[in-house]
């Protein structure tokens, strides 16, 4: 089936949103209901020598104060446990939570917060990526050594962690090569800045609390919660209402615990809701910025060799979800490229910033950037096309890839000849115009799963799932897999989703995966219930279950159409003897083997399952005059394998690239000496918006992908966004005559470089 022939049908939850009728975690309202304020470090390196919230306690409708002797002694993050509720005796971030107040106003809460007093020793800020690695650089943190991690991370002072992938000599591939080509690249970090801040509300009843979260995870919330507090998980429900946007930075475990927390102590349901500054200096889920250093050494024919790389990622003050970024890094400064002599190492780093984590493919944005820019420049060395250069390197199908993987079918070429067919199509150049070209990929993330359905008496059919919806309608594809599996319409089902006390484990919205892992899980459920249909129909119709086909609404007997019997039917007779209910869990698929390379640190990632591809051009137009790029056209084609609904597919390569055109030319964290952001609002932080959104034209190569995703299919959500802003700059770099060497390529740099 093509993209045009895949059946369309409305989101379930689209009336609600676009009308405005739909609820989101701050509009909820409980009787009694307290407001949440945090009292920040506002420093960025300190010891804390005195706290005192006497005054605060005494502040008219203040309920509830707490600090860290108020709750249990434990330390989280995942991979490596080195963070707190709140900050004990160190404060390493601006952002990071000193103290928490529940009041039964706003401002009262907000006055509470002022009331308190916290005394502060400066310590030294680390704010350099390289001088935090250098011999006797002040430490992050000087206890390091007694923190917990997961085997197989690789540590050492302000290291929090540690990759490399070597295949093959680089030494001798080197010595070998005609052309030599050195790089360095400088991205700053950003943020994922959804619309709808975070905000959290909990509610105790008895022994047991509900919380309701802004989060795209809410069984790692819930996890979160039980494990800082002590909880076991039958007692912490964690439930998602709409959610308006994520983009990776409400992954992981956040503050649920502190509003728990409050609420205990305050006997009251609690709501906390973020301002919008406080959502770009506190959660730690901010884009990582990174100094990478690439060397390609490539034969005259075009042949590439040898790569050696390095790269440093800012960590920030803690360890969120990022321990394994350093292999995502890794494998992002190789590239979907044939590379027999490979040494490529990063290191996620310590600083006195904001914590990194999980924003919209983590790494890939930043890393494909300085690649594919060193790509064009080794091209230039060379005299080659940067096409051609790329269509003569890229890997295919059953070539070895720079890890030791051998690929099955593939569309990386497919990609690029067509994203360069397509941008031809937009006319000739003017002077102040260019296209550019830029090939990428991301991993299919394999992880459990599970669901359950079931079909009424009326023949109406309810799926439950612990997927987590939170724009990408992802969940809403669910629907078209259980009615594919059962010859039933995709709006005969209802979904219930996002509440950890009703539904199956998974991991929510993170790693492009709902689709790719649920999607298992409900076909294998609905797979339940057509074996039940087709014994009932088989026995209602006189006929063998194996020759029962389910199709458009009823059972048939193959091959004797008008021996039918509708699903409602046979769903009323069940309902009296048996129910229609299936469960699954899709078990994921195994990893791919590797041969030839050693990796350290290897936190899983260097072996991708189904692999998805990608090439963009982008045409772009430069004022010489003050250096603003505009861009104005992007031709994206991808291998996402089989596309399952066409419309969320497109909507999710459209919003990639304008979040990447945002990453190329607008967006970046700016730091002061004082360790602290500069732009923590809207008004400072750039980020497009629809009247900056160029034409975007998507296409598909769709190639069956066997033990994947469901019905072949790979994900989709993450991959737009990895070559995007490497495209862009690819297209700058043929106006000026130079790549702007650090990202985002903002007017200044932009005309600094024609310069």
């Amino acid at each position: 089936m093509t993209i045009a022939e895949t059946p369309r049908f409305v989101r379930a939850d689209g009336p609600d949103k676009v009308t405005g009728s739909g609820r989101y975690t701050a509009d909820m309202q409980l009787a009694g209901m307290l407001a949440a304020k945090f009292k920040f470090a506002e420093v960025a390196h300190a010891r804390i020598v005195r706290l005192d919230i006497s005054a605060a306690r005494q502040i008219p409708g203040v309920l509830a104060v707490l600090t860290d002797d108020d709750v249990p002694d434990v330390r989280y993050s995942a991979g490596l446990a080195d963070r707190t509720l709140f900050a004990r005796d160190v404060v390493r971030y601006e952002g990071e939570v000193v103290a928490a107040v529940a009041a039964t106003t706003k401002e009262a809460a907000q006055a509470a917060v002022d009331a308190i007093v916290v005394e502060y020793e400066p310590l030294p800020i680390v704010d350099d990526l390289e001088a935090a690695t250098a011999d006797g650089a002040v430490l992050v943190h000087p206890e390091w050594e007694s923190y917990s991690a997961s085997p197989g991370i690789p540590r050492d002072g302000n290291v929090a962690s540690h990759s490399s992938v070597v295949r093959g000599d680089v030494v001798r591939g080197l010595s070998e090569a005609d052309i030599v080509v050195t790089s360095r690249y400088v991205a700053d970090g950003s943020h994922a800045a959804p619309i709808e801040p975070r905000a959290v509300v909990a509610q105790w009843e008895g022994d047991k609390v509900t919380i309701w979260s802004s989060t795209q995870v809410p069984f790692a919330a819930r996890d979160g919660v039980c494990h800082t507090l002590g909880l076991p998980t039958n007692r912490v429900r964690v439930i998602v209402p709409h959610m308006g946007g994520g983009f990776g930075g409400k992954c992981g475990f956040h503050y649920e615990a502190h509003v728990a927390a409050l609420a205990r102590a305050a006997r009251r349901p609690v709501k906390l809701v973020f301002t919008r500054r406080e959502e770009f200096i506190a959660p730690d889920r901010r884009r990582e910025s990174m100094i990478v250093d690439l060397t390609t050494g490539v034969k005259s024919d075009g042949t590439i060799v040898a790569r050696r790389g390095h790269a440093l990622l800012d960590n920030g003050a803690y360890t969120a979800d990022s321990s394994f970024f350093p292999q995502l890094a890794v494998m992002h400064l190789a590239g979907p490229y044939v590379i027999p002599n490979v040494e490529i190492g990063a290191e996620l780093v310590y600083t006195n910033h904001q914590p990194s984590g999980s924003v919209r493919a983590p790494t890939a944005p930043q890393a494909t950037w300085a690649r594919e820019s060193h790509t064009d420049e080794v091209a230039a060395a060379l005299g080659m096309d940067p096409v051609e250069f790329r269509l003569l390197n890229a890997v295919e199908t059953g070539t070895v890839g720079p890890s030791g993987q051998t690929y099955d079918e593939i569309g990386l070429t497919d990609c690029i000849r067509k994203a360069v067919a397509a941008s031809e199509t937009a006319g000739p150049l003017a002077d102040n115009e260019a296209v550019g070209v830029a090939v990428g990929w991301w991993p299919s993330i394999p992880a459990p799963s599970g669901a359950y359905v079931k079909i009424d008496g009326d023949g109406a059919g309810q799926i439950v799932t612990g997927a987590q919806e939170c724009g990408t309608g992802s969940v809403m594809t669910l629907r078209q897999l259980a009615a594919d599996e059962l010859g039933m319409d995709p709006e005969e089902f209802q979904i219930v989703h996002q509440d950890t006390a009703v539904a199956p484990y998974d991991t929510g919205a993170t790693g492009s995966q709902t689709l790719f892992n649920n999607g298992r899980a409900v076909i294998a459920a609905a797979g339940q219930i057509a074996e039940q249909l087709r014994e009932l129909a088989a026995d209602r119709l006189e006929a063998s279950s194996a020759d029962i086909v389910l199709s458009d609404g009823a059972a048939h007997v193959a091959g004797s159409p008008d021996r039918n019997v509708s699903i409602a039917k046979l769903a009323r007779t069940a309902s009296y003897c048996e129910l229609l209910i299936g469960h699954g869990s899709g078990p994921p698929p195994s990893a791919p083997e590797i041969s030839g390379a050693t990796c350290a640190g290897d936190a899983g990632m260097a072996a991708w399952v189904a692999p998805q591809f990608s090439c963009h051009a982008a045409r772009i137009r430069i004022d010489r005059d003050t250096g603003v790029v505009r861009v104005i056209r992007v031709d994206a084609v991808h291998d996402s394998g089989t596309i399952i609904n066409p419309t969320g597919a497109l909507g999710q390569v459209e919003g990639g690239v304008v979040m990447g055109i945002g990453q190329a030319i607008s967006e970046g964290t700016v730091y002061g000496t004082d360790g602290r952001q500069r732009n923590p609002a809207l008004l400072e932080y750039k980020l497009q918006t629809a009247a900056d959104a160029p034409e975007i034209h998507t296409q598909f190569v769709e190639i069956f992908t066997p033990d994947a995703g469901p019905r072949g299919a790979k994900g989709i959500a993450e991959a737009p966004n990895v070559p995007t802003a490497a495209a862009i700059a690819n297209a700058v770099t043929k106006l000026i005559g130079r790549p702007v060497s650090h990202l985002p390529m903002t007017p200044e740099r932009v005309w600094e470089a024609t310069r």
